[in-house]
């Protein structure tokens, strides 16, 4: 803790730089009031009445999917693996191409006019179902939600200098309290309004980034110390040294091109919201751009901030300690550390708002998300009609706040125990790996069943034993195994291993089912 006190210490961050992030929090506040005068009912609250168009869609799209917590693991793995990192962008700028080219699951889903993804289940298997998709995708999502307060709070340390435990909680119940306000509020109708006014900021932010990064550092340079320091791993992702690997990119193709375009409830909740589907193919076809440059940008921060680092000798020592017994400091601090040594006074502040507006507008989102997953696929299907519209929407609201407090409890007092974004990958493939197989199966297979839905939601959730934690808890408390044998089978037991697993016996578990299984009748709900 003294190594790192004594590196926040040499943030630039001033009170000129907490006025111009006070002032955008005001001002995204003003709009959730504004918005609240345009909500009439859960259409308005949860899909914006259906009236985004291809611009305003890219761009709320853009804002939501560029969160902070994005930028701090993407950072996070540019920093570790250098530009070996960069075929996650590349794979998930492709599949957002081929979901936008084709309209694949997005299309026909919006076809039937729901508002989530387990309301189709509902359509097309029926009631139980949904209510089984519902609680694994709201369990699967707030889970992999609740780093988002941690992330958000190393990078304010990081950039700000703050130093006190006590005051650094304080911001983010102030952060999250403002959040859960206007999404409470609002609905899609301010998570859009303020998406779009984060998309700017965040562009803007981005750009200066990169540019002073440039400068100080010269690119020559950054590629010259990546060969140097890193060798060939630091740029191509198929070599064992570079961290990754060829599994690990067949999992990443999946998991961050297909699950971020397709499958993911915040960007399908942008296809639902959409005016038409030529809107919706649109909007994918070019956000595929944005799903490039929101990985490769913090990527490069992150190569950046290991360039910097290893040139400045007291930071080389804080993050690659040369005594052994010394710990290192989380590399999670090491952007925004970069960041606050590299801007001046005022480029800071715009900086760090522009990171406050991807922290707020990654949490409205998923908070309207996960609130209206609850709602619409588990209270409305076990009370049934009794629920007024005004009704549905006073529950949702209430949701918000409780997922609000569940994800604070879970970002302060939870130890994340692996990698974050192989966290929030593994935690997302709870809901993703059996939802692939519901939605490709129950959209596109006339045959498919009920049972074969409910075994393949069932399979896909054991990719929580993926997580590290889990798996060490397991093995060292449940199994009494030793802690060499423990680190032997979690070397064996990936994430990207895990999860590709978990996709292929979902999808047989979806096929072997509707087999055995059949249901009495046809459902509504197949594409074609």
């Amino acid at each position: 803790m003294d190594s790192l006190t004594e590196i926040l210490q040499g943030s630039q961050f001033s009170g000129l730089d907490w006025g111009i992030v006070g002032l955008y929090l005001i001002v995204s506040v003003a709009i959730g009031l504004i918005a609240n005068r345009y909500v009439a009912n859960m259409a308005d609250y949860v899909v914006a009445g259906r009236g985004i168009r291809t611009a305003l869609g890219i761009a709320t799209l853009t804002g939501t999917e560029l969160g902070l917590v994005t930028v701090m693991y993407n950072a996070q793995l540019g920093f570790h693996s250098g530009f070996s990192a960069f075929h996650i962008g590349v794979c998930a700028g492709i599949a957002a191409f081929f979901v936008g080219l084709t309209g694949f699951i997005i299309v026909p889903l919006r076809r039937h006019r729901v508002i989530t993804i387990p309301e189709f289940y509902g359509k097309r298997f029926g009631r139980r179902t949904q209510i089984l998709g519902g609680l694994i995708l709201a369990f699967a999502g707030i889970l992999n939600m609740g780093m988002f307060l941690r992330a958000g709070a190393m990078f304010i340390v990081g950039v700000t200098g703050l130093q006190n435990e006590a005051a650094l909680n304080a911001v983010m119940v102030v952060l999250l309290g403002l959040v859960l306000f206007y999404t409470i509020l609002g609905g899609m109708v301010s998570v859009v309004l303020t998406d779009y006014i984060q998309f700017v900021v965040l562009s803007f932010g981005l750009l200066l980034g990169t540019a002073c990064a440039i400068h100080r550092l010269g690119l020559e340079g950054i590629f010259t110390a990546v060969e140097q320091l890193k060798g060939p791993g630091g740029f191509n992702p198929l070599r064992s040294d570079s961290g990754f690997g060829g599994e690990y990119v067949v999992w990443q193709f999946f998991a961050a091109g297909i699950v971020g375009s397709a499958l993911w409830p915040t960007s399908v909740a942008r296809a639902l919201a959409c005016e038409s589907e030529q809107v919706v193919r649109r909007q994918f076809m070019w956000s595929s751009l944005s799903y490039l440059i929101r990985t490769i940008i913090p990527f490069f921060w992150g190569i950046a901030a290991f360039v910097f680092i290893m040139q400045v000798a007291p930071l080389k020592e804080a993050f690659f300690p040369s005594i052994e017994g010394v710990e290192a400091i989380d590399s999670l601090y090491a952007m925004p550390v970069f960041i606050s040594r590299l801007l001046p006074v005022g480029l800071i502040g715009v900086l760090t708002a522009a990171m406050i507006a991807a922290f707020m507008s990654t949490h409205d989102s998923y908070l309207l998300c996960w609130s209206s997953v609850l709602t619409n696929d588990v209270v409305v299907p076990l009370i049934g009609s009794r629920l007024s519209e005004r009704g549905r929407v006073r529950v949702a609201r209430c949701f918000v706040l409780l997922i609000g407090v569940a994800i604070l409890v879970v970002s302060l007092f939870f130890p994340l125990l692996e990698n974050l974004w192989g966290y929030m990958v593994i935690t997302g493939a709870i809901y993703t790996t059996g939802a692939f197989a519901v939605l490709v199966c129950g959209l596109y297979w006339k045959r498919a069943s009920a049972t074969g839905a409910v075994l393949a939601m069932l399979t896909g959730a054991s990719a929580i034993f993926g997580l590290g934690g889990v798996q060490y808890g397991l093995l060292r408390y449940v199994f009494r195994c030793s802690m060499e044998r423990t680190e032997a089978l979690m070397n064996q037991f990936t994430g990207p291993r895990v999860g590709l697993t978990c996709v292929f016996v979902s999808l047989v578990a979806m096929i072997v089912g509707s087999l055995l299984w059949p249901d009495a009748g046809r459902r509504e709900g197949r594409a074609g």
